[in-house]
């Protein structure tokens, strides 16, 4: 006689765990991180130590107090400080950096239940709230080593008064700007990488690529200039593709990176900021939940059997 057994979903099962997807974006932020320290210097590993070191002992210790099972092992709060680091100016005070870690763990993070529970990407918020607290710091930028001035600070790309980069020296981050942003070939190998290990779909990355060029070119903006400047391609790759912040469906996530790309260049052209990526992937983390509602796809027989309540 068969045996049949009832158990609670999921029922379908992946061999990745939770540390193994976060492994993999450590190793695709891996190009990035080498590139701030050759455009910057050393100074970016302090910036990336304190981070994560920060986020790490601000998970254990709020999951402790809180008395909940520790979740450290899992790598999300490694992540978190990697990601946070390379959204900031690379001379930026590590004090201050150890606030938005601290900020980016404890409050948006573990105060709404943990990974999974958050409805933006702790790393994105940190970063909003040490740019709300500290504009200056937050506004200056190192330059280059490879940049051509004399001046210890430079404007970014997007902050200057005209176009005066080149596309290599886009790609190759010759230029200031937050530490993990500047070099375009670095994130556009991460991002290859995620997409051949499945840990992330190209769609959202694409989609937001793709509105952003299209609203560039609608406003008079140079296209691959808006793409390949600011926080665009880490915000597209690394952080709009967060699982708990973006939806599940295909034309969620279509919706969702149309609104992040076209919102992003809106904001550069008539705000009084240069760069919006930050604020735009915040904004619909925060209507991810709605965007999922409205695209969800009705379960099977459910059309039938409401009308036939009728």
């Amino acid at each position: 006689m068969s045996k049949f057994y009832v158990s609670p979903s999921p029922h379908l099962r992946s061999r990745a765990s939770t540390r193994r997807i976060m492994l993999d974006v450590i190793i695709a932020l891996v190009p990035a991180i080498i590139a701030s320290c050759v455009h910057f210097g050393w100074y970016p590993l302090l910036i990336l130590a304190v981070c994560v070191a920060v986020c790490v002992a601000s998970e254990f210790f709020s999951r402790l107090i809180m008395k909940r099972d520790n979740t450290v092992g899992d790598l999300s709060a490694v992540v978190t400080g990697v990601l946070l680091a390379l959204n900031l100016p690379a001379n930026i005070n590590p004090l201050i950096a150890a606030f938005g870690a601290l900020a980016a763990i404890v409050v948006v993070k573990q105060m709404f239940g943990g990974l999974g529970m958050n409805f933006v990407n702790p790393a994105l918020a940190g970063r909003i709230i040490l740019l709300v607290s500290f504009p200056t710091a937050m506004t200056t930028w190192v330059a280059s080593n490879f940049q051509a001035v004399d001046a210890v600070t430079s404007a970014t790309p997007l902050a200057a008064e005209a176009n005066t980069y080149s596309y290599l020296e886009l790609l190759l981050g010759s230029h200031g700007g937050s530490m993990g942003e500047t070099c375009a070939v670095a994130l556009i190998l991460g991002g290859v990488y995620l997409v051949i290990r499945r840990v992330i779909s190209a769609t959202i990355p694409l989609v937001i690529m793709g509105s952003a060029a299209l609203t560039s070119l609608i406003l008079g903006r140079d296209p691959l200039f808006e793409l390949l400047s600011g926080g665009l391609l880490l915000g597209a790759v690394f952080m709009a593709t967060d699982y708990v912040t973006s939806p599940i469906t295909f034309w969620g996530k279509v919706i969702y990176g149309v609104g992040i790309g076209v919102l992003t260049v809106l904001i550069r052209q008539f705000a009084n900021i240069p760069e919006g990526m930050s604020f735009a992937i915040l904004l619909f983390n925060i209507l991810t939940p709605l965007i999922e509602n409205i695209t969800a796809k009705k379960p099977f027989g459910a059309k039938k059997a409401k009308e036939g309540a009728k």
